[in-house]
């Protein structure tokens, strides 16, 4: 999606033309489907938009129409461009637990969001003007889109059938055909859900448990799941449908065409083969050599730019090196995170800003499993970081003291104009929050000496949209917002000659358990934050709301 462009993506039941029409002149494409392991594929690119675009859409299948559904009770679907020129309306989430009949994880939040725009779409189209609160620009699913490692009755029920109970991985996914059918419970399940993904352009990027809980943990982790017999299939399944199922509509029409692999696969599919083995080779590469696969990707929006960054798969993890991002994906975020936008935003699926007592344990902790305090606490703290998931941003010490520099330089104006507002947008700890970057200071003054403002510098968390904490999770994070323990956990930091942070933050806003969605508003010098929580299967009302600047 941009201003002028966008991509449909169809999964088919067999090989054949897919055709996106409208009904305006010339505003139509077509594209043949490609084969994987079985199953078909196809992204149909429109070009020739208007900016703001709103313009309903049919999908046909070798001329036979599929798309709308006849009988839905859902508005028809519709292609939507951005206009820079207004406001820019981005709605993230992350942690969705799908299907869930059982009612475990308690009301859906993004299919109460559907809900409440298909109403919206509804009454606008009827001419009513009570629609309620304008559309989001985009959606941003930054993580655990689905969980391969914590699989519902339905999928558990397939695998029992597909390969018996007892098999490995016992109650995880295995390959890539059972991620296919993890992705059909996940997005087709739930008829709201399918419908906005069909509706509102959407963006994601994956974290752990869309492979595997603590997914790249550690070197020492690697080590571990490699030795697995059943992990080379699980791997290159996990990495390579994320590949089909959501990293291909992350990139505009000309990145894949520049792809390599999106061209290997559409020239073997034009010879009429099955491109699962190109797939699996490349899954395979990319997860053993980070450095030849990128995940992360960037879009500019008006006065806005998105930077999303990959906090999971191109981690540096050898023996005697680690970072959250190897050196070749830092070189393409270093040149990303520039001034002259008015609004920067930097999701990553991992919080950049934890509250400062998870910070502050997280970082000794990797003190400590580097040799901080010898070879048996280095062994102790490794098993506490794979136990407790000590493995954000803050126990990457120096990837976090390089993004500090990055963002601080942006924010004094050292490259390029300083924007507005820097906001980290994330997910994966299952509540949501606010925090404000205190110190340092990024007051500027222009040639005279007269105070020009500074950059606002916060982060946005969202999640779960549907996996909320038990009680005593909820309990220990709630206990770790309290004042007393952030200094405590600094001089346990301190012992392990863990140095100060670049930064100081607070949280201002928040916590809160709920399951949620929030949207960022950008125009001109402001923005603001709003999270909503479903009232109903189908409603939604307003959890918390903030001004960033």
């Amino acid at each position: 999606m941009s201003e002028r462009t966008a991509t449909i993506w169809v999964e088919t039941d067999r090989p054949c033309e897919v055709r996106v029409s409208t009904g305006a002149p010339g505003v139509e494409a077509a594209a043949r489907t490609f084969t994987a392991h079985g199953h078909h594929y196809a992204l149909v690119e429109i070009d020739g938009l208007d900016p703001g675009a709103r313009v309903p859409y049919a999908v046909a299948l070798d001329g036979e129409t599929v798309w709308p559904e006849p009988g839905s009770p859902f508005p028809a679907s519709q292609i939507r461009t951005m206009d820079t020129a207004g406001m820019v309306r981005v709605s993230f989430g992350s942690c969705r637990r799908s299907p869930d009949r059982a009612g475990v994880h308690g009301l859906d939040a993004l299919s109460a969001f559907a809900h409440h725009l298909a109403a919206q779409q509804a009454a606008d189209a009827g001419g009513r003007g009570d629609g309620g609160r304008a559309w989001p620009d985009a959606l941003l699913m930054v993580g655990d889109q689905i969980y391969a490692d914590e699989l519902g009755e339905e999928m558990l029920a397939y695998l029992h059938e597909r390969r018996g109970p007892d098999t490995e991985p016992k109650g995880e996914v295995a390959d890539f055909e059972e991620y296919t059918k993890l992705y059909e419970l996940a997005w087709q399940e739930d008829p709201a859900v399918r419908w906005l993904l069909s509706t509102l352009p959407t963006f994601t990027v994956f974290d752990d448990h869309d492979v595997r809980d603590d997914w790249n943990t550690s070197h020492a982790w690697r080590q571990e799941m490699w030795k697995k017999p059943w992990w080379r299939a699980r791997i290159t399944g996990g990495i390579g449908s994320y590949w089909v199922y959501q990293h291909l509509g992350n990139l505009s029409p000309e990145e894949r065409a520049a792809d390599p692999v999106y061209v290997a696969v559409r020239l073997a599919a034009a010879e009429g083969g099955d491109v699962g083995k190109i797939i699996d080779e490349f899954a395979e590469r990319a997860d053993r050599e980070p450095a030849t696969a990128r995940w992360s990707y960037a879009h500019d929006w008006g006065g806005t730019r998105l930077i999303v960054v990959d906090s999971r798969a191109s981690r540096l993890l050898t023996a005697d090196s680690r970072g959250m991002l190897d050196e070749e994906e830092f070189a393409w975020l270093d040149g990303q995170v520039q001034g002259g936008m008015e609004h920067l935003l930097i999701a990553s699926s991992l919080p950049y800003l934890l509250p400062r007592s998870i910070h502050h344990a997280e970082a000794w902790n990797e003190a400590m499993a580097d040799g901080a305090w010898g070879k048996r606490g280095a062994q102790l703290a490794e098993g506490i970081r794979q136990a407790a998931d000590l493995e954000h941003w803050a126990a990457f010490d120096r990837s976090f003291r390089a993004m500090a520099d990055y963002v601080l330089a942006v924010a004094r104006g050292e490259r390029g104009t300083a924007p507005v507002s820097i906001s980290f947008l994330s997910g994966d700890i299952h509540y949501s929050y606010l925090a404000r970057v205190t110190k340092p200071d990024t007051g500027r003054t222009d040639a005279a000496g007269r105070a020009i403002g500074g950059t606002a510098i916060t982060q946005v968390v969202c999640s779960p949209l549907r996996n909320p904490l038990a009680g005593k999770f909820r309990t220990a994070n709630k206990v770790a917002g309290t004042p007393l323990l952030p200094g405590m956990f600094r001089m346990l930091a301190k012992s392990a000659k863990v140095p100060v942070p670049p930064l100081k933050w607070k949280i201002t806003d928040g916590p809160w358990f709920e399951n949620a969605i929030a949207t960022v508003e950008l125009a001109g010098r402001r923005s603001q934050v709003r999270w909503d929580t479903p009232l109903s299967a189908t409603e939604i009302g307003e959890m918390g709301r903030a001004h960033i600047c």
